[in-house]
């Protein structure tokens, strides 16, 4: 997996933007609804403190000038060192660390929120037990774990990664399992919410997509639970 995104880091967003030209929509506006699902879950779980993050399997870094304001003390962690020197040089505000695919390089309780977005599907199903349990080593008690992966229900998601050149390899997991492995990792008050289901911004779409939130309808997921003390 290293080679294959140390191969990709520089033509990383484009790659991405062609998997889903078919929809008509911008790579941002995917990346811009993470944001608001991660925001609703930090009042929700967090409260009003902005938490010291990780977000593990960070790529290029893309999504960190989003995440300005809500978050604290950001750290991003990557098996390609080509896309961790990238994502260094673009955001000087984020501590940025290697990482061997395996053991988070971080002591335990380290953070208040730990973040695996679109991450586990390249990760080898025999380590995704060890992964999710890794989350819960470096995040606080009630600190807040919260994984977003592909819906493998959704009809477009499977075009979208048919259509990806590094998602050729890539298993799809479901919201069921990954709350499996978050239970299995002892996570509790563990829930899921999807979300891109409509393709617009309106105040009125969100509505509408939270209300569905429940439905295995989006295009993507949110699994999330918390560490107990």
């Amino acid at each position: 997996m290293t080679e294959l995104f140390d191969e990709y880091h520089s033509n990383y967003r484009d790659v991405v933007q062609s998997s889903i030209d078919f929809s008509g929509l911008p790579h941002s506006f995917f990346m811009r609804a993470k944001v608001d699902v991660l925001r609703e879950l930090i009042t929700k779980r967090l409260g009003s403190e902005k938490p010291a993050m990780l977000d593990v399997g960070c790529g290029v870094g893309s999504f960190h000038p989003l995440l300005r304001g809500l978050v604290g003390h950001l750290t991003g962690i990557d098996v390609s060192s080509a896309s961790i020197a990238q994502a260094r040089a673009a955001n000087k505000d984020v501590a940025y660390r290697d990482f061997d695919g395996e053991t988070f390089p971080f002591e335990d309780a380290s953070f208040d929120m730990v973040t695996a977005i679109c991450v586990i599907h390249h990760v080898s199903p025999a380590q995704w037990v060890h992964f999710v349990g890794e989350t819960r080593r470096v995040v606080r008690p009630g600190g807040l774990v919260c994984v977003i992966e592909h819906n493998p229900l959704n009809p477009l998601t499977r075009l979208a990664v048919s259509r990806c050149e590094f998602d050729q390899d890539a298993v799809l997991l479901g919201a069921g399992r990954t709350l499996e492995l978050m239970s299995k990792a002892r996570l509790s008050e563990i829930g899921t919410r999807h979300f891109l289901l409509l393709p617009w911004e309106a105040n009125l779409a969100r509505r509408v997509e939270r209300a569905l939130s429940g439905l295995p309808l989006g295009a993507q997921y949110a699994a999330f639970g918390t560490r107990s003390g």
